[in-house]
């Protein structure tokens, strides 16, 4: 028997799953030191989410991401439409794995969102990340830029003049106000740190909410 003109064509598509933090994530949180006692919230107002992200290398990935049980379905719905218009993501991972830190996090590209942490501007004052409602995307290509034009990751520099370039995955990657990444987010009532002022945390999203604090006590970049 002869097979003529058959072909087989896989057809790639974004997934996702959204789950309450278990106790193996919670350890892994707790062991990763990305939560502990007297966070601002619970494990139990948390989620668990794992999704299909385009990344740097021509192909796809699965990430986690942990945020607010009630911005979760929100988020699966933005990084699906990021998938859509082929948006990369280097790479999507929890800061437990970075063990807390928001530097070491940074410093390998990744894209996260909670980790209980003050905010960045040096107040004793809790981060929306710490409430599971602030997305880091891509932070290399979007760096924290501070008053004076500092940029304390140096493999940031080179993204400190914000405008696109070439097709690079990198340069694709960047943030800039009119993207179509940004207009996702925005479109969802997530605040861009892009447009703070005097500094800019390029890379930074946020939803505000109820739980947080009166909106006359928070700062811009959070």
């Amino acid at each position: 028997m002869m097979l003529i003109g058959m072909s087989v064509m896989l057809v790639a598509e974004f997934q996702a799953t959204i789950k309450p933090v278990n106790r193996y994530i919670k350890q892994r949180m707790i062991e990763g030191k990305s939560w502990h006692k007297g966070c601002p919230v619970a494990p139990s107002d948390l989620r668990y989410i794992r999704l299909t992200h385009k990344n740097f290398y021509r192909s796809e990935r699965t990430g986690e991401m942990i945020v607010h049980k009630d911005v979760a379905d929100e988020v699966v719905e933005i990084f699906r439409e990021l998938y859509e218009i082929g948006y990369p993501i280097r790479q999507m991972r929890l800061v437990s794995d970075f063990k807390g830190s928001d530097w070491r996090s940074i410093e390998a590209d990744n894209s996260s969102a909670f980790n209980c942490r003050n905010v960045s501007t040096g107040r004793k004052k809790w981060s929306k990340h710490a409430y599971g409602l602030a997305i880091d995307l891509n932070p290399i290509e979007n760096p924290f830029v501070n008053r004076r034009g500092y940029i304390a990751h140096r493999a940031s520099y080179r993204f400190k003049k914000r405008r696109h370039r070439s097709n690079a995955f990198a340069d694709r990657a960047m943030l800039l106000k009119n993207d179509e990444a940004v207009k996702i987010f925005e479109a969802h009532g997530w605040k861009w740190g892009g447009d703070f002022s005097p500094y800019k945390d390029y890379q930074h999203f946020a939803k505000e909410h109820n739980t947080t604090q009166p909106k006359e006590n928070k700062e811009k970049s959070e």
